[in-house]
C-alpha cells in the first residue's frame, strides 16, 4: 500500500495517476475530502494536525508521500504546516513506512548561485524560515535511521490544471485567457520552472527505487533555462499570440502587498526575480537518465491544448 498525504493538490493528483499507470494500484488518498484519481483508489478522510486520524490513515503503508499544501498565508503555514509534517512523521515511523517528502526552493539564499543538493538554507521571510524548519525536520528524520526517508525538492511550478503558481498566475494563465502577460520585477534573468506532472513522475519514480532513499534530490527540469522574455515568446508561438507584456517592478508589487493580501504574501519571494534562478537537477538525470524532461515547447503546447478543449 501507498499512501499520499495531502491528496487533491496537482502534484497529488498527478503522483497518483503515475503510480497506478506504472507502481501500484493500491493506493490510499488521504486529506479532509479526498477524491479518487484512479478507480481502483481507496480515499480516506483525515486532518493531517489529528495525529490519531494521521495514524490510522497511514496504517499499513509500506511508503507515505507528503505532499500537503497551504494556501499562502503566513500565519497558516507558521501555525499548522510543521505540526503536519510532524504528524505525518510519527505515522509513518509507527508504520514502518518509507517517507517521501515532497519540498520547494523557499529556503534557499535567493541569489544567483546555481541551487544543488548542497545548497545551505538561508530563508528570507517568514515561510522560507517554516520550510527551513520543515525540510531540516526531515533532514532530522533521515539522520535518526529508524525508516527509510528521502526529499524530493522543486523549484517554481508551471503546468496545466491547477497548477499554482507566480509564472502561471502572472504569465501563462494570463495569455491563455488573452491577457496581456506580467512579468514580476525582471525580463532578462534566467528562470528555472518545473512542469508539474514531471515532478509527479519523478517523485513517483524516487519513491520506488530503494536506492533513493537517504537523500535530497533536485527534481528534473528543462535545463534550456528561458528568461522571461523568452519564455514568453514560446508561449506566444503556443498559443497563437503577441508576444507583448508589462514588467512589474519590485516596488510596484510591493506596494501593491499593502492592498492585495495575495500579493502581500508573495512579496518574500521578490528578491528572487531579479536574479538569475539556476535550480541543478544533474543528480536526477544522471542517476534516471531515461528519464524524459517536458520541454518548455512542449508544455506550452499542452497547457494551450487544454485551454482550447476547456473552452469547447
Amino acid at each position: 500500500m501507498q499512501t499520499i498525504l495531502g491528496a487533491n493538490g496537482q502534484i497529488a493528483v498527478e503522483l497518483a495517476r503515475e503510480l497506478a499507470q506504472n507502481h501500484t494500484t493500491d493506493l490510499r488518498l488521504v486529506s479532509r475530502t479526498p477524491q479518487k484519481v484512479n478507480d481502483t483508489d481507496h480515499t480516506v478522510s483525515a486532518n493531517l494536525l489529528d495525529a490519531d486520524a494521521t495514524a490510522k490513515a497511514v496504517e499499513g503503508s509500506d511508503t507515505v508521500y507528503f505532499t500537503a499544501g497551504l494556501p499562502p498565508n503566513t500565519e497558516l503555514w507558521e501555525r499548522d504546516f510543521p505540526t503536519m509534517l510532524r504528524t505525518a512523521l510519527d505515522a509513518a515511523r509507527a508504520a514502518g513506512a518509507k517517507f517521501a517528502y515532497f519540498d520547494n526552493t523557499y529556503m534557499y539564499p535567493q541569489d544567483e548561485h546555481v541551487q544543488t543538493e548542497d545548497t545551505p538554507f538561508a530563508p528570507v521571510g517568514a515561510k522560507g524560515r517554516v520550510r527551513a524548519q520543515m525540510a531540516t525536520m526531515v533532514l532530522d528524520e533521515m539522520a535518526r535511521g529508524e525508516i527509510e526517508v528521502l526529499i524530493a525538492r522543486a523549484p517554481e511550478f508551471y503546468g496545466p490544471g491547477r497548477t499554482q503558481g507566480f509564472t502561471n498566475s502572472l504569465v501563462v494563465d494570463r495569455m491563455a485567457a488573452g491577457k496581456r502577460p506580467l512579468v514580476p520585477v525582471r525580463d532578462d534573468k534566467l528562470r528555472t520552472l518545473i512542469w508539474t506532472p514531471d515532478a509527479s513522475r519523478a517523485l513517483a519514480t524516487l519513491g520506488n527505487t530503494p536506492d533513493a532513499y537517504g537523500q535530497t534530490w533536485h527534481l528534473p527540469v528543462d535545463t534550456d533555462r528561458p528568461t522571461y522574455k523568452q519564455f514568453i515568446s514560446l508561449a506566444a508561438q503556443a498559443f497563437g499570440t503577441g508576444d507583448g507584456y508589462t514588467v512589474a517592478p519590485r516596488w510596484l508589487l510591493s506596494a501593491a502587498g499593502v492592498l492585495n493580501p495575495e500579493i502581500r504574501e508573495i512579496r518574500e519571494l521578490l528578491p528572487r526575480y531579479a536574479q538569475d534562478n539556476v535550480f541543478d537537477a544533474s543528480k536526477f538525470a544522471q542517476r534516471f537518465p531515461s528519464f524524459a524532461v517536458t520541454t518548455y515547447p512542449r508544455g506550452l503546447e499542452t497547457i494551450h491544448a487544454e485551454s482550447r478543449s476547456d473552452s469547447l
